[in-house]
Formats: structure tokens, sequence, C-alpha cells
């Protein structure tokens, strides 16, 4: 099996980060893996938002545990009150992905968001997809950080990369059977 297809199957997310940044260098490749993602007509519209600064991140970290604290009142309270105070689980460094609307938005960002982990796990470096990057930048403290990265268009949140290396190793997700059809 080539490189490639060996990081793409042994890819895994991580939940205990060892709160270490990664290097520049290594964040600037992880970075053009995706900004290189494909995109519908080669709009190249998803934007992303590199944090590496400590309180920035903290502060992300807030607004999306007050999102999910929010979202899950209305369908499980228990979950709601039980959630993580830091859903970034100690991640140093975030990329936002965020893409100016359009009928392939959410698909582009997606690609772009696929790009970023799977380059991180290549030079191994640990990663995650948090949701709720949507609900963090409708937010008024959302719609200011776009403003301070100066990003005017109206744009939708994909979600966030956190990234970083793992305290521990963990075990690879076994994968579903079934899930294959041929015709």
């Amino acid at each position: 099996m080539n490189e490639t297809l060996t990081n793409l199957i042994s890819r895994k997310s991580c939940a205990d980060f060892d709160g270490e940044h990664i290097l520049q260098e290594e964040l600037d490749e992880i970075v053009a893996a995706g900004l290189n993602a494909p995109s519908g007509m080669n709009a190249q519209d998803p934007l992303l938002i590199v944090v590496k600064d400590d309180k920035t991140v903290a502060k992300l970290s807030a607004l999306n545990a007050k999102a999910a604290r929010v979202t899950l009142s209305k369908v499980n309270p228990q979950a709601a009150e039980n959630f993580p105070d830091d859903p970034f689980y100690g991640a140093k460094d975030v990329i936002a992905v965020v893409a100016k609307k359009g009928p392939t938005s959410v698909y582009d960002g997606s690609l772009v968001m696929g790009n970023l982990m799977n380059a991180a796990w290549s030079m191994g470096i640990d990663s995650r997809w948090i949701h709720r990057c949507k609900e963090v930048f409708d937010s008024d403290d959302g719609k200011a950080l776009l403003a301070k990265a100066g990003i005017t268009d109206e744009v939708e949140g994909i979600g966030f990369c956190i990234l970083g290396h793992a305290k521990s190793e963990k075990e690879k997700t076994q994968i579903k059977p079934d899930r294959v059809f041929y015709i």
C-alpha cells in the first residue's frame, strides 16, 4: 500500500492534547494542504483563520462550549450540563474553516477540513474536527473575530480543525462493516 493510502486509513482523531503548540513550519504545510483542496467550479471560496494566540483559542473554545450547551439543552439537558468546558481538548493551534456563502460552500469547506486533518496526520500531528463553527461565527463575538481577521464577506462556518500532539496513544476506532454496496 502506498504512503498516502496508509495515512488515510490509519488516521484517527485526538481528544486529549498535550497543550503544546506545533511548529510554524508544520502549520504552514498543513494550511497549504487545506488551500489546495478541490472546490466546486474551482471557486476556492473556503477561508482559513489560523489561530495560535492562546487567549483567542480559549475564547473560541468557550464560544464553542456555549453553542454546544444551547443546542444540547433542547434535546438532552443532562448532556448540556455535562458538556466539557474545553471542547478543543487542550489543543493550542486551531484552524477555523469558513466559506463564502454559496451553493457548494459546505462541501468545499468539508474538503478543506479533510485535507487539513490528513496532512497533519501524515506529518505526525494529531487533529480533530470540532463542529459548531457555524454557530460560533453567527454570534456577535464570532462576527467580531471575523472582522478582526479582516473577513468582511458573508461566510458560513464549516469546522474547527484543532491541532497538536496527543498526551497518550489511543486505539484506532473500528470501522463499521456493511457500508459498501456494489452494483
